[in-house]
Order: C-alpha cells, then sequence, then structure tokens
C-alpha cells in the first residue's frame, strides 16, 4: 500500500548495512529477534520474517494491527474450511469458477468480488452518491466501488460472528482489502483530502488482491498500542538482537492521513465531521511528531537495556536534527551512522526535490 516512510524499498539496504557492520549473523544457529516498533505497513517485519527472524511489531493504528496479524503473527497458508460449504452452494459464481486450480484463499476473494453491492457506512459517508447532501460530495471512492467495499467489509465481518472463519483467516481477509483499497481510492495518496477530479484508476470496477502468505516455524508477535508498554512486557522476556525505530519524522500524524483505512479496518460506524469526513483520532497522535516530545520519547526508549542494538531510521527533512539524535544515542555504546538519497514519498508537495537523505544509526550497546 501507499504508506509515508514505508520501507519496503529500503529493508534489504538496511539489513545489508547490519551484516556490514556484524549487527546480526548471516547464518545464526537460532533465530535472532527484531522489534519494529512503528510497524505502520509491516513491510520491515515481512522482511526480516522472511529472514528467518522472530519478529514483535506493534503500532498505533488499528488498520496497521490488521497488517501485522496477517503478514507477521500468522505463519499458515489459510485453508477457510469453514467457507468451503458455503462457497460451493453459492449462486453468485458461476461453476467454472470452483476449478482445482485455484486456492481456497483464491476461491474467497473471487467469492467476495462477487458479492451484489451494499451501500453502507463508505458509500453513504465517502462516495458522491451517498454524500450527495454535502456542499462538496466526498469523492473517495465512486459509488461502485464503494458499495462493492461495504458489501466485502460486512461479508468480512459476518463470518467472524458466526466463527466460519479463524482469526487467522480473518485477518488476511482484512489485510487484503486494506491493501486493495489503494489501487481504487481517489486520492494523491493519503486520505486527509480526495481529489476533486477522477484518477482513472477510481474507476475501475474493485477487485481484491491477494496478498503473500510467509509461512514460518516460529512464533511471532505482534500489537495495537504504545510501543514502549510493549517493550516494557519484552524487558522481562527476552532480550532482542535488533530495536528497530522507524518514527514519524515530520509535524504530520498518521492517523488522520489514514482515517478512511482506519475506519474500514474498524467498521465501527463512527462519528466523523469535516469535508474529509475525519474520525476522531487525538487518542492515536503520535508524541514524535513534535520535536520537543519526540526526544523525550526517544530517551525514554534508549534508557531499556533488553536490546543489543538499536537501529533508527530517519531523514535530513526530520523535526529532529542529527546532532541532537547523536547527543541521545552516544552514550548508549559504539554509534554507526550511514546516509544515502532515497525517492521522496509520491504525495509530497515539494517538487522541487526528487530525493531526500535517508539517516540510519546502528547503536552496538556497550
Amino acid at each position: 500500500m501507499r504508506f509515508i516512510g514505508n520501507k519496503e524499498s529500503l529493508s534489504a539496504k538496511i539489513y545489508a548495512l547490519l551484516l556490514k557492520h556484524h549487527s546480526i549473523e548471516s547464518h545464526p544457529k537460532s533465530p535472532q529477534s527484531f522489534f519494529d516498533m512503528f510497524a505502520g505497513s509491516a513491510s520491515m517485519g515481512k522482511f526480516f520474517k522472511a529472514k528467518g527472524f522472530q519478529v514483535y511489531s506493534c503500532d498505533l493504528l488499528y488498520f496497521s494491527f490488521c497488517l501485522q496479524k496477517a503478514y507477521i503473527q500468522n505463519n499458515q497458508i489459510p485453508t477457510f474450511q469453514g467457507l468451503q460449504s458455503i462457497i460451493q452452494s453459492s449462486q453468485n459464481l458461476a461453476d467454472s469458477l470452483f476449478t482445482n486450480d485455484i486456492s481456497p484463499y483464491q476461491k474467497v476473494l473471487r467469492f467476495l468480488d462477487s458479492l451484489p453491492s451494499q451501500q453502507g457506512f463508505i458509500y453513504h459517508h465517502y462516495a458522491p452518491s451517498g454524500s450527495k447532501h454535502l456542499a462538496q460530495p466526498r469523492m473517495y471512492f465512486s459509488d461502485e466501488n464503494a458499495a462493492k467495499i461495504d458489501a466485502i467489509r460486512m461479508q468480512i465481518e459476518t463470518w467472524k460472528q458466526k466463527q466460519s472463519i479463524n482469526e487467522n483467516e480473518y485477518f488476511i481477509l482484512l489485510a487484503t482489502l486494506i491493501e486493495s483499497l489503494s489501487f481504487y481510492a481517489n486520492v494523491a495518496g493519503v486520505y486527509v483530502a480526495f481529489c476533486k477530479k477522477w484518477d482513472k484508476r477510481a474507476l475501475k470496477p474493485f477487485k481484491l488482491k491477494e496478498i503473500e502468505i510467509l509461512p514460518s516455524e516460529i512464533q511471532h508477535f505482534c500489537a495495537c498500542g504504545d510501543s514502549i508498554e510493549v517493550l516494557q512486557k519484552i524487558k522481562s522476556k527476552q532480550v532482542l538482537d535488533i530495536l528497530y525505530l522507524d518514527p514519524p519524522y515530520n509535524h504530520r500524524q498518521y492517523a488522520p492521513n489514514y482515517h478512511l483505512i482506519e475506519t474500514i479496518a474498524k467498521y465501527d460506524n463512527p462519528k466523523i465531521k469535516g469535508v474529509a469526513g475525519l474520525r476522531e483520532w487525538q487518542h492515536q497522535k503520535s508524541a514524535f511528531c513534535n520535536a520537543k516530545t519526540a526526544l523525550i520519547e526517544l530517551e525514554k526508549i534508549t534508557k531499556f537495556n533488553n536490546y543489543k542494538h538499536l537501529v533508527l531510521s530517519y531523514n535530513n527533512e526530520g523535526i529532529l536534527q542529527k546532532a541532537q539524535i547523536d547527543e541521545i544515542l552516544k552514550p548508549l555504546g559504539k554509534v554507526i551512522f550511514e546516509s544515502f538519497a532515497y525517492p521522496r514519498f509520491k504525495s509530497n508537495t515539494n517538487k522541487g526535490k526528487k530525493y531526500i537523505k535517508e539517516y540510519v544509526w546502528i547503536v552496538q550497546r556497550a
């Protein structure tokens, strides 16, 4: 998905740096541990899980938790046994779709794609016809796609309530829906505003796109909430090999920027307001979006002693200055600093610069 600060394309680079500076082993005798404290789209956790690490991850946002549950904590290819009879007897699909050359997961996605549209919360608040009473009708999704999203989200919840799907299958389907949204959303990158003209992709019929399932024999853990509280809980259990920090870099809070994805993930019919239809998000504010409180939070994290290496991703346009970060990290042990050019996030309005400078600190605790 399109996500501010997404490290998907940087994960291999960071992994290579950790190997270069002997912070991790390429062929360890037992799994190394990695805690992603600001999981976001779960891209870093996915990468390190695939490399054989035991992954811990956390984020304040529920939609991120859904992604973490599907990618990180789930270790099995879903069978959807509880849906087999339901789908096979469905009148929505042609018999030709029930071939043996597709997986149960693919069959479930085809079933969901074939559902009749329903005019639910998303249609009534984030599509033009549903919000036509407003001075500026909202254009996040086309009428057809909004109603399709409602139908799919309602069906997933119904299956959960009837216990037709297990917890892992529930979050796999939610993650599939979440990941599919950005291919049809009429936004410029984030959801704090919608485009006043239709993007071509927003007018294409909505279809679910498969996500990657990562089988593993290692138990992984994810959480939704304050990552410092999670770190506190881990403290009594083990010493982490890698504590990875990729906090917000600027004043732009993630909760309002991804409010619509959060609403679709929770599907809790929230009270909304404003032109964009924002849900209440103040309880999800990150302290790292303020220069003063960001320093305080970073210092709190450094005071924990249950990790061998701290890795911090930041950039040259962040609200914290490099010298401030250096001062906090220096007392911990050996500090290694690397920087390199990285493409700017697409929705950023600074068109004069296509690249930013990515900063990476690797701290080897004394």
